[in-house]
């Protein structure tokens, strides 16, 4: 049994120095006063941003080479465009000046081909083309400041992108004169729901035709354990045996464990009670301002320890598969290299999806981590003792602007469409408040001070190491994930001692793992990387893996039913229990 304590932290007696600041010294009147600041920057922290600007101008300013170099890229520009100009003048056969990306889909509609909206578009992708060059490969410039100055300008090009302006986007065009104007009415009408929905803090409703426990998160199952942080779900088998070993899931706090059970046809919940799997889910609790001083400890022992000390008193000591989704897999990580520390053997196999233990790479999510942005942040979530959900997805929405944010624009606001839902746009409005102690420490410990894949990361008192994991080990990337970027979570082979069975699947952060069988257009590739191949590069995997058509998930039902050892059992009782899935703490907002 673990040495891992399960007991919440008393309120009154922290272990922590790092708390808000004093309430009534100075360093309260600092917070307080970029407290109210974050409000009219969206939570980025202005020290950052102009610490990132000054670092790429002044070193562009002291570049003359670079300099020359983006004259000739914009007198080369120039000429093109208007040789292109002078041929749409003779009504010769224009061609492009330059392409957009392949993933870039503002473009896409046949009415972007024809004039003077192809000259628009023309001009943008040149001017952007240059801005490109210009944030990039400036001698000097910090690694990290360069992506910021980079990420930063895109923002601003995607901002003022001809797709975004009723006058130069001829999608938009045609649809005003088919309405006779009343698309425009139909987007002001949104955007003043919306608008009203900011100023008054209202949390939206789900979508209508969603709804958690009717046709979301359906898969029957029971409450069988709650503390102040969890509710642990055991579902109910659906075949008349069991593997012996339960498979328990610890998704991310940050989103709420449905997106895991959907609806039945796509959720990985009951695709494992079908293969005869005993599952267990924890559903996090939506902290609120009572629980500002929940840290990452209290969320380790409150969370996956917990659990798996239910698990244990339910099943008489079976070993158990871990599974972690996203944030849950990082804190399962840290979980079994304490329990490997300690002599705690429970876990039989372990399963990372999109999780990563190593923050060195973690995607474009690292450009608004910094000690400036970290102290903003702390101190934006000084007033009410925790990061608002709306707050947090905004950071998510700026990976994806043009899909998430300008393409809603066009579509909700300027095209009067009403918002096209799925059940996982729905899971995406459903989002879960961060305590600020919690926020604070994962912030600073994992991204900033990258502190478990150093091997320096506490847990009771000692450190806990990736190096210590010998089980098994099931890990899935998605080729575009811009939260966990597949190359990152393949460094789990490198940092533990254990066979890693990698699968690297198409789709993003979501939708690559919410990959059912019978999902159109799914592929995979798979290779095991056994504890003496950990000097594989993610390159050299990519050549050496197999390449499938179809669901992963059927790979890693077989992977887990070969490590359960045993003849098939009776599925286990469900004993004494505290109401129906999904639950209480699943329906907080």
């Amino acid at each position: 049994m673990t040495n891992i304590s399960t007991t919440h932290r008393v309120k009154n007696e922290p272990d922590h120095t790092d708390r808000l600041p004093d309430q009534d010294g100075p360093e309260s009147i600092d917070a307080l006063y970029r407290a109210w600041l974050s409000g009219f920057t969206g939570g980025l922290s202005p020290g950052a941003m102009a610490e990132m600007a000054f670092d790429w101008a002044i070193h562009l300013a002291n570049s003359p080479g670079k300099q020359l170099e983006l004259m000739q890229l914009g007198a080369e520009n120039f000429w093109t465009f208007s040789q292109y100009l002078s041929r749409c003048a003779l009504k010769a056969e224009h061609g492009d000046c330059v392409t957009p990306d392949a993933r870039d889909r503002r473009f896409q509609h046949e009415s972007w081909d024809q004039q003077p909206f192809h000259a628009y578009k023309q001009a943008f992708l040149l001017t952007q083309r240059w801005w490109d060059a210009a944030t990039t490969g400036v001698r000097g410039v910090s690694r990290a400041h360069e992506r910021a100055a980079n990420f930063a300008a895109r923002q601003i090009l995607d901002a003022i992108s001809p797709a975004n302006f009723p006058v130069t986007n001829p999608e938009i065009l045609a649809r005003t004169v088919e309405t006779r104007g009343a698309n425009l009415l139909e987007g002001a009408k949104h955007f003043g729901d919306d608008l009203h929905a900011a100023l008054t803090g209202e949390i939206p409703e789900l979508p209508q035709g969603f709804r958690v426990g009717e046709n979301l998160a359906v898969t029957p199952g029971k409450v069988v354990y709650r503390n102040h942080l969890i509710e642990l779900i055991q579902y109910a088998p659906s075949t008349k045996q069991v593997h012996a070993e339960p498979v328990l899931i610890v998704p991310a706090w940050i989103m709420k464990y449905y997106i895991l059970d959907l609806k039945p046809e796509n959720s990985l919940v009951k695709f494992l009670t079908d293969q005869g799997f005993t599952v267990y889910m924890i559903s996090w609790r939506n902290p609120g301002e009572e629980d500002a001083d929940l840290g990452m400890d209290d969320y380790l022992t409150l969370g996956p320890m917990a659990a798996l000390d239910e698990i244990t008193r339910r099943t008489g000591g079976q070993k158990v598969h871990a599974a972690g989704y996203c944030l849950g897999g990082t804190l399962l990580s840290i979980a079994a290299a304490a329990m490997a520390r300690d002599g705690d053997d429970r876990l039989t196999s372990m399963t990372l999806l999109a999780a990563q233990m190593d923050f060195t790479e973690a995607g474009e999510l690292t450009l608004f981590i910094s000690e400036s942005q970290v102290a903003f942040l702390e101190d934006m979530m000084r007033e009410h003792g925790y990061l608002d959900a709306r707050q947090m997805a905004g950071a998510f929405q700026m990976l994806r602007s043009n899909d998430l944010i300008w393409s809603r624009i066009q579509h909700y606001y300027l095209m009067g469409e009403d918002p096209r839902h799925s059940d996982i746009t729905a899971w995406n409005m459903d989002a879960t408040r961060m305590p600020y102690q919690m926020h604070s420490e994962y912030l600073r410990r994992l991204f900033l001070d990258n502190l478990f894949a150093a091997d320096r990361y506490d847990v009771n008192g000692h450190p806990a190491s990736p190096d210590d994991i010998h089980i098994p080990i099931f890990a899935v990337g998605t080729e575009t994930d811009h939260v966990a970027p597949w190359k990152s979570v393949f460094k789990t082979g490198a940092l533990t001692r254990s066979d890693v069975t990698f699968v690297l699947t198409n789709g993003g952060h979501n939708a690559g793992i919410v990959s059912e069988p019978g999902h159109p257009n799914r592929h995979y590739r798979i290779r095991v990387n056994l504890d003496n191949d950990r000097d594989v590069s993610a390159d050299d995997w990519m050549n050496l893996a197999d390449l499938r058509d179809g669901s992963w998930w059927p790979e890693w039902a077989a992977w887990l039913a070969d490590l359960s050892g045993g003849e098939p059992v009776k599925p286990p009782a469900m004993g004494k229990t505290l109401g129906d899935a999904p639950g209480r703490y699943v329906l907080m907002r």
